[in-house]
């Protein structure tokens, strides 16, 4: 008995460590898609560890049937699909409602039964590789689309993924798969023509925006960041509605909040494969974390700024909640 019970235990503990050895260089995609889906870094943890333990325990039966990647998609895609069906959507402010049309009114209180949505934090590989179908005016438009479309666009959009392929795990044909990517791909244009545009690494003129706009944003330098802005320039600061287009209307609102220079820190991180701030503010003795600023960079200047303001966010970034004032050094 004792020794049934000791092969048994060997061969759990066998089985434990080839699933973890083969589903663990999968992991980082597997929670790309299910942040794709779900537009929340939290939720996508979540459900992939839900979807990997059911994995686990099946894993058994699976006998090499099918890849081991499209195995764990088709688990990893039913636990989005069932997570999404008790979930509210997760939009930016942008896709929420219209811009404010008063920069010097006082802004709305928080919204706080809106689950809006998350940056996301960059690790190299995904900075190199999934730059385009990470960035936030993309994923946010994905929130927009029914869950199956959601699905469908991105397997074969951006994963590549063929039509069969799709439809083998989804139960349908390829002609419907085809369908609903055909529909998915005109509503996204239609929601956010920029969600769809081809981007790639910063040039030297981005790179030196993010510079002017990082200096001018902590030195409360108007002038400075208007030359860092477009001309057409969005601000948006979830879990605040509120949001602004245009140059003109964002730096009105700003200059209601900025106050004076020196207050301010900013450290570089990067989220959405997107040049980010980590803003941390004067408190006391030391800096206290306080915005994420997420920066979407074109040839002329700043074009759209998502500072979400939520310090929980920092640890995502590997950032810590205060900085002491001499170790505290501007972007």
């Amino acid at each position: 008995m004792r020794h049934r019970r000791k092969r048994r235990h060997m061969a759990t503990a066998t089985r434990e460590d080839e699933f973890a050895r083969r589903a663990e260089p999968l992991r980082p995609e597997l929670l790309g898609f299910c942040y794709r889906m779900l537009g929340s870094v939290h939720e996508a943890e979540d459900v992939l560890q839900d979807a990997l333990l059911r994995a686990w325990r099946a894993f058994p039966r699976f006998e090499d049937r099918s890849s081991l990647r499209t195995w764990l998609y088709r688990i990893t895609t039913n636990a989005c699909l069932r997570a999404l069906e008790r979930a509210k959507r997760r939009p930016l402010p942008s896709g929420w409602g219209d811009a404010s049309a008063d920069p010097e009114a006082p802004v709305p209180s928080q919204t706080s039964d809106v689950p809006w949505l998350q940056p996301f934090p960059d690790d190299p590989a995904s900075v190199v590789e999934g730059r385009e179908s990470m960035r936030l005016a993309l994923v946010a438009a994905l929130q927009l689309l029914p869950p199956r479309r959601r699905v469908v666009l991105i397997l074969r959009d951006v994963l590549e993924w063929r039509a069969g392929e799709v439809a083998e795990f989804l139960d349908t044909t390829p002609a419907a798969v085809n369908s609903l990517l055909q529909h998915a791909r005109s509503q996204l244009r239609r929601a956010n023509p920029k969600a769809v545009r081809e981007v790639g690494p910063l040039t030297a003129r981005q790179r030196e925006f993010v510079d002017r706009y990082a200096k001018a944003f902590a030195e409360a330098d108007l002038d400075a960041l208007t030359a860092a802005l477009s001309a057409d320039a969005v601000w948006e600061m979830p879990p605040y509605p509120t949001w602004f287009a245009g140059r003109d209307h964002v730096v009105r609102f700003l200059a209601t909040k900025l106050g004076d220079g020196g207050g301010r820190r900013f450290v570089r991180v990067s989220a959405n494969g997107q040049p980010a701030l980590a803003l941390y503010l004067r408190d006391g003795d030391g800096f206290a974390a306080y915005a994420v600023h997420v920066l979407d960079v074109g040839e002329a200047g700043v074009e759209h700024v998502v500072a979400f303001m939520d310090p929980g966010l920092f640890a995502g970034f590997g950032l810590p909640p205060r900085i002491a004032a001499d170790d505290a050094r501007d972007a």
